[in-house]
């Protein structure tokens, strides 16, 4: 049996593109990035990651070592590690194959490397 749809959150990193550069994500997903929708430039990561405990998102970053102490302290978030060379289209088509494929408890509380 295939497993059911699930809408991901999903919080881009102040390192990612902007949102609209995913249409993919954006048609399948809650995207928000931390700039553009929270007007939260240059905060820590922690308190990035607070506020994806708060929201239930997944972090989606390209400094994925900054926030692997910080997956694994809550089961309310996440956090996916993007390569830095990869483009937009890139990043849009591969995150959300991953994404599509996995339900909530396969991505909160854990720290995700997309290669």
């Amino acid at each position: 049996m295939p497993k059911r749809f699930y809408k991901h959150k999903l919080l881009l990193d102040e390192n990612m593109p902007n949102r609209t550069d995913f249409p993919l994500l954006n048609a399948y997903f809650d995207v928000k990035h931390i700039v553009t929708d929270f007007k939260k430039a240059g905060i820590s990561d922690e308190a990035v990651y607070k506020l994806a405990i708060s929201q239930e998102r997944i972090v989606v970053t390209k400094n994925v070592k900054h926030f692997l102490s910080l997956a694994r302290t809550d089961d309310m978030a996440g956090v996916i590690g993007i390569s830095p060379q990869w483009l937009p289209t890139q990043i849009d088509n591969k995150l959300t194959a991953l994404l599509r494929k996995s339900n909530q408890k396969d991505l909160l509380g854990k720290s995700t490397s997309l290669k």
